[in-house]
């Protein structure tokens, strides 16, 4: 195992086909029961901004957000992955924080998900401050304010503080 590395949009669509091919099964429902994944592939790679952890050559996770809402109300993840022999490493958590910051920076005002009711990411949801704003049948509709002041990152934080909330 080689010592990962996080990035942003560095990732092409091939990396992102093979990556999500390999976390298929890991959503619920299974990813290629709802996407034709070269296509949904190739959208997030062209469309969505990417934040990724790799081992080597190997994109092991991946976030993606779409930052298009001119009007800067919502940026909204569309996928949240990591390959299944890595999950529970703190990989997800790191990338989600990454994207939550940089929807932050871009002054956006919310970044929203949908995730199935018995997913287990709906555990890392709630510890990164999402809550429910909407729920049809086994979907719930997550989102967390951006404008809110979050503890330790106001006025008074220290720059190890502010550090920490911006490491992708």
């Amino acid at each position: 195992m080689t010592t990962l590395s996080f990035t942003q949009n560095r990732s092409r669509m091939e990396d992102v086909r093979t990556h999500l091919t390999l976390c298929a099964h890991a959503f619920s429902p299974p990813l290629d029961r709802r996407v034709t994944i070269p296509d949904y592939a190739a959208k997030l790679a062209t469309r969505a901004e990417r934040f990724e952890a790799w081992d080597g050559s190997a994109l092991i996770g991946l976030v993606a957000v779409y930052c298009n809402d001119p009007a800067r109300d919502a940026a909204y993840v569309t996928s949240v992955s990591v390959v299944p022999e890595r999950t529970r490493a703190g990989i997800g958590h790191r990338l989600l924080s990454a994207a939550i910051a940089h929807a932050r920076g871009l002054g956006f005002k919310r970044i929203a998900l949908d995730v199935d009711r018995e997913a287990p990411a709906l555990a890392l949801y709630r510890r990164l401050g999402f809550a429910d704003e909407a729920q049809d049948d086994a979907t719930l509709h997550l989102s967390l304010d951006l404008t809110a002041r979050r503890p330790g990152v106001g006025e008074n934080a220290t720059s190890q503080d502010r550090d920490r909330e911006a490491r992708p």
